[in-house]
């Protein structure tokens, strides 16, 4: 089985979690947006979740694709530097990172949307990447 994701990424953004950010990195965009709404389901889900990590990081594990990319390395980008675009040039994705630069992440709407499908991204090329 191939390690995509760290358990210790995610605990670090469980910290946050009342924001949903752990479950956003899991590749879980819809829990993560009523974390976010809801922070944390009033505290009781974020607790919860202290325990389901170690699940949520086996099945981000079987679910996405491994390669050059890093998810670790997109999350944290993305997480702190996100309105920077940084994210996206680590990818090799020039031309939007460098939009991202000058916009602000997209006036922040385009970071909501990479929070929503960046495992994706980073799992499409990784596919990518394997097969050139």
């Amino acid at each position: 089985m191939q390690d995509t994701h760290s358990k210790v990424i995610g605990y670090l953004l469980w910290i946050f979690g009342f924001t949903g950010a752990h479950r956003f990195y899991y590749g879980k965009p819809v829990t993560g947006t009523i974390w976010f709404l809801t922070l944390g389901l009033f505290g009781i889900g974020w607790l919860i979740d202290l325990f389901l990590i170690p699940s949520m990081d086996r099945e981000a594990d079987m679910r996405f694709r491994a390669g050059d990319v890093d998810y670790n390395v997109a999350w944290l980008l993305l997480t702190f530097l996100g309105f920077l675009g940084v994210h996206r040039m680590y990818m090799g994705k020039w031309i939007t990172g460098i939009l991202y630069l000058c916009t602000f992440g997209f006036f922040l709407i385009g970071i909501l949307v990479d929070f929503w499908t960046l495992n994706d991204q980073v799992s499409v090329e990784n596919s990518q990447k394997s097969h050139a």
